[in-house]
């Protein structure tokens, strides 16, 4: 026997899920729903089948292709117009020469199909329609039958007044062929509406047959829930298991790994390849497909995620959808009856209110909450680059075909025949990122020069010196995330790339208007020859060499398993400096480390310092952009302390200069230019900034009390090595221990606080800021610096990449920082309820 499945719905009901698939192939559980229909009709030995097809043809037959890889024959007959139910079978008479079954092929049943024909031959009829009983009948046809399971009437979708019989139609029939004559060609014809009733009036053998099992109109989101719920109770009959079960109700399929402090209860489906970190918490029924990732501390509930998603750490998902390929950011909240289309990013800490639905390739920013479903809008994401350049979850925001792109955006801003200067890190990840980078820029007709892989400092010297290099891209994993990847930008000064050249590289990118370059026009691709041999020498000739040799230093450093260690290691040996290294061999394992590692591995410095009597220890970032401090005692510097320690000891050593540092440094600053004759210059608090302003030609040292250091005559960029070798260089000018001139410094009482604040209240509590505090209010760098009695100041800025606002203050001593903090911390929050008020 043959079948006919019906497979051309749109599934409107459904969306977003059906948005980008049709109805018949929207997974329940392990499978599509259409997938399950086929498994029951070969367990039935029914494997020669007509499928008939509208909507989205063409993604059934890629999937399913000819059958062979099912053990069945499928044929396709696609519509050109909608031909209604029984004129898509019609459509299809040509390879239906004998009784055939037709069913639905979205819908989930394990009915007997072999009870179901052997009934329609015993009762010799020309159509049975195959019956189920349900609670609720209205969204269906109801069908009322003799005792002899003759017809005897029909009501569509009828209201609870009209009800006469729980018995509806399941879309199941069992026909002969005779019945596709009494169907017009070409003409939209249902078998419910039409066909049935035609047959009814005409008093022809028309049964119906009340099946015993399972089945679900897969038509609603509500429906859908069910169907998988209910296929992971067990109420559905399957020919095979959806996975292995290892217990408790949990099935899985290949490769999952399960964190032994994750908390699992069943009933749950674990797709192939899926991965539940640690603390993660799972009450059933809840289905996750392949290769979605479930991050630490997160809690799903009643919920169901497609394939290839990622949700982060904190995240709450109860009773919620999620289709393809989504990326949920930390702390999130979506409630019961949310649905997330493909391609959704969710920002960090937004909340999705019950019942919300999105539609495919939206992203919510950070911390917003969303009430209503979103339909139409900004299709991608809202910007591309963020603080650390272009940074996201690997293989989940920054796929290879993303980074290719990237990389052909870049190269159509530049000029043809330009050379673009790439390095990584040692990671795979950043492996493969950067060559999907440099496979979109020769199609530009953009050179590439490969420097393999070298620390930050060294590209941007590279870039710097070579006039045919217009841009740089450094890859590297996250410091402060391993899941995450950043792709910095350089521009042809080896700074960061200015917020104008950002805006063109994103306009490029999603207009998708790539430059496209003649056979001979496309760009090279070359490795660079020396690029840490040309920054050993350049750098050696722009410090003094022999004042740091007779000084005869010893220091412990901790290079933090980053790509500083071979270049910084020949310097020092060059400057005769005796060194203890820490963490010097690369390991693309050690690359990220937590806040309280990284916290450990500085202490550790400082015992080693104390016990080997070293003169003082340093601390790398795995960039070599970043130094943290220790003294000769083995006691830790803070941030601020050793950003005032090298403005102190560089005036010293060249008093009269300026120094540059951002709004946000404390008035210890100026003080310590007061006494060396010194100028201060305060900027903006971004790398670009500060890189930007040490292209001054008076500028002796720029900070930004976060580890940062630029000594411009060497190169107007962040250069941990440099800052390193200008450390030995002014304490041997100095001659005095690190500790000694820590203590000349002034105090520094600063405090510094997040407050939340969505981002379209960002820009009115600003204006009311100001306007409440414009007699105060001594600039306007990077925010409302309001300044108060006794050189107290406050300042208030809005956070470029979350909802937040940053408010630092600086007292007389830390109890009145805080106080100061905390009253203008109320004062926002005050605000925030005000503008947020209908």
């Amino acid at each position: 026997m043959k079948a006919v499945v019906m497979a051309g719905g749109e599934g409107s009901r459904l969306r977003p899920l059906t948005v980008g698939r049709p109805k018949p192939m929207v997974p329940i559980v392990n499978k599509s729903v259409m997938a399950h229909i086929l498994d029951l009709l070969k367990n039935h030995g029914i494997t020669d089948v007509v499928v008939t097809l509208r909507y989205m043809a063409s993604t059934i037959q890629d999937f399913f292709e000819d059958g062979r890889n099912l053990g069945m024959r499928l044929t396709y007959v696609v519509e050109e117009s909608p031909l209604g139910t029984a004129g898509s079978v019609k459509n299809a008479e040509r390879y239906l020469d004998d009784t055939f079954l037709v069913i639905s092929g979205d819908a989930l049943t394990d009915f007997d199909l072999g009870r179901i024909i052997q009934t329609h031959r015993e009762r010799e009829a020309l159509a049975s329609l195959t019956l189920t009983h349900v609670a609720n009948p209205l969204e269906f046809g109801v069908i009322v039958t003799g005792e002899d399971g003759r017809i005897l009437g029909f009501q569509e979708k009828p209201s609870w007044g009209e009800i006469m019989s729980d018995t509806v139609n399941t879309g199941i029939y069992v026909l002969e062929p005779e019945v596709l004559e009494m169907i017009p060609s070409d003409v939209a014809y249902d078998f419910s509406t039409d066909l049935f009733p035609l047959l009814l009036q005409k008093k022809l053998p028309l049964y119906g047959y009340v099946a015993d099992g399972y089945w679900c109109d897969v038509g609603t989101i509500e429906e859908y829930r069910r169907a998988n719920a209910d296929l992971l109770f067990g109420k559905v009959k399957l020919s095979s298991p959806i996975g292995q079960h290892v217990g408790g109700g949990i099935w899985v399929g290949q490769d999952v790994e399960i964190a032994p402090s994750a908390q699992l209860f069943g009933p749950i489906y674990l797709g192939n390849g899926v991965k539940i970190k640690g603390d993660v918490t799972i009450y059933g029924p809840s289905v996750i497909r392949d290769y979605t990732i479930v991050d630490a501390y997160t809690r799903i509930e009643r919920s169901i995620l497609w394939r290839n998603n990622y949700v982060g750490e904190n995240c709450e998902l109860r009773g919620t959808v999620v289709a393809r390929q989504c990326s949920i950011k930390s702390n999130v909240v979506a409630y019961e009856g949310v649905v997330i289309g493909d391609n959704n990013v969710l920002g960090e800490g937004c909340v999705l209110h019950a019942e919300v639905k999105l539609w495919p390739h939206k992203e919510i920013e950070a911390g917003a909450t969303v009430k209503d479903s979103i339909i139409w809008g900004n299709q991608g994401r809202r910007s591309l680059f963020g603080r650390f350049g272009v940074t996201g979850v690997v293989n989940v925001d920054l796929t290879p075909e993303f980074a290719a792109k990237l990389g052909a955006a870049l190269g159509a801003t530049l000029p043809k025949n330009s050379y673009v200067a790439l390095n990584r890190d040692i990671h795979r990840s950043s492996r493969m990122l950067k060559r999907a980078l440099i496979s979109g820029l020769p199609g530009t007709g953009v050179n590439v020069w490969d420097l393999g892989t070298v620390a930050i400092p060294v590209l941007r010297h590279f870039v710097r010196k070579h006039a045919n290099t217009s841009a740089g891209i450094h890859v590297r994993l996250s410091p402060f995330d391993q899941r995450v990847v950043d792709i910095r930008f350089i521009d042809h000064n080896g700074l960061n790339q200015s917020k104008a050249a950002e805006r063109a590289i994103e306009r490029s990118f999603f207009r998708e208007d790539f430059r496209r370059a003649y056979l001979d026009e496309i760009g090279l691709i070359q490795y660079a020859n020396r690029p840490i041999e040309e920054y050993t020498e350049d750098f050696l000739a722009h410090v003094d060499v022999d004042r740091i040799r007779q000084a005869h230093f010893r220091i412990v450093i901790d290079y933090s398993h980053g790509l500083a260690a071979d270049t910084l290691s020949h310097i020092l040996n060059k400057l005769g400096v005796d060194t203890v290294p820490l963490n010097a061999r690369m390991d693309e394992t050690k690359l990220a480390m937590l806040q309280h590692e990284f916290h450990a591995n500085l202490e550790r410095v400082a015992k080693i310092v104390g016990v080997l009597d070293a003169d003082m220890g340093i601390q790398l970032d795995v960039g070599g952009e970043k130094i943290f401090l220790v003294d000769e005692h083995g006691r830790i510097l803070d941030d601020l302390t050793a950003a005032a320690l090298m403005v102190e000891l560089a005036l010293y050593a060249h008093p009269g200069r300026t120094v540059a540092v951002p709004a946000t440094m404390p008035n210890a600053i100026d003080t310590i230019a007061a006494w060396h004759e010194g100028r201060v210059l305060r900027i903006n608090n971004n790398l670009h900034s500060l890189m930007t302003t040490a292209q001054q030609s008076d500028i002796l040292l720029v900070t930004d009390g976060t580890g940062n250091f630029i000594f411009p005559p060497f190169q107007p960029a962040v250069d941990g090595m440099m800052a390193v070798a200008c450390l030995l260089e002014y304490l041997a000018v100095r001659q005095a221990p690190l500790s000694e001139v820590v203590s000349y410094l002034p105090p520094m009482n600063l405090v510094r606080h997040l407050v939340n604040c969505p981002w379209d209240a960002k820009a009115r509590v600003m204006r009311e800021l100001h306007r409440q505090h414009t007699v105060n209010i001594s600039d306007n760098i990077d925010g409302l610096k309001i300044c108060l009695e006794n050189q107290e100041w406050v300042h208030i800025a809005p956070d470029p990449d979350r909802p937040y606002l940053e408010v630092v203050a600086e007292g007389q001593d830390p109890e009145r920082a805080q106080q100061l903090v905390n009253q203008f911390s109320a004062q926002i929050q005050a605000l925030i309820e005000t503008v947020n008020q209908p």
